[in-house]
């Protein structure tokens, strides 16, 4: 079966990143022709309006370019600052995984250390909303409860710089929640540990949140 073949809803955007991917691991050299449309479209088992869609995010990213009459040429992206948000859609999940690992940890730490009754209140909200869509089989509203979770503590952490780059793995990982989960167990698995991170971000006890972090993302995204 071709690798390929993309399946996912914003084609578009999912051509593309394989695309760049490929160019930024040296799939194709700089000023090389990029493949016809027939071709990538036979390639990523896609329409053609997707794949000129594809290719118009790229020149626009500065990683192709367009000759008129000539074709589409690799452009030397060398130099190009890679949004974050973009590389991790084409990061490996382990590396992921590890980043996270440390980031939440210490999210979990700063958010015991600095939280305020105002964080308090909203985490035990979304913290219930996660546990009743779990006991009632409700996987989306499971895992949007689960993200806002989440990010609000990386919002008590009162550190500006964790929660925004915190807010730019919550994306990756609500799509990560959405692809590898088919029903609320997971959720229901880890409902405790949750709770006991909870616990410990309520009582101000840095070492017990960091811990349950930590454990948790151990024990799957």
């Amino acid at each position: 079966m071709n690798s390929n073949i993309i399946q996912r809803k914003n084609l578009a955007d999912e051509v593309a990143s394989k695309l760049q991917e490929k160019i930024l691991k040296g799939g194709y050299q700089v000023n090389q022709k990029l493949p016809i449309e027939a071709d990538l479209m036979k390639s990523y088992g896609v329409g053609r309006s997707t794949v000129r869609e594809a290719v118009k995010i790229l020149v626009n990213s500065g990683f192709l370019r367009v000759q008129q009459g000539v074709g589409t040429f690799i452009e030397d992206a060398s130099g190009i600052n890679e949004p974050l948000s973009q590389r991790l859609k084409r990061a490996d999940p382990q590396n992921i995984k590890e980043v996270r690992k440390i980031l939440e940890a210490k999210i979990a730490v700063t958010a015991a250390m600095n939280r305020n009754g105002n964080d308090i209140s909203k985490l035990e909200h979304y913290l219930d909303k996660r546990t009743t869509a779990a006991n009632a089989d409700l996987l989306e509203d499971c895992i949007n409860a689960h993200i806002s979770f989440n990010v609000l503590l990386a919002e008590a952490s009162k550190n500006d710089v964790l929660s925004d780059l915190y807010k730019l793995f919550a994306i990756q990982l609500k799509n990560e929640l959405l692809d590898h989960h088919h029903d609320t167990s997971y959720f229901k698995d880890t409902s405790g540990s949750y709770h006991n991170l909870f616990d410990g971000v309520l009582r101000q006890d840095p070492q017990k949140a960091g811990y349950w972090s930590t454990k948790i993302i151990e024990t799957n995204v």
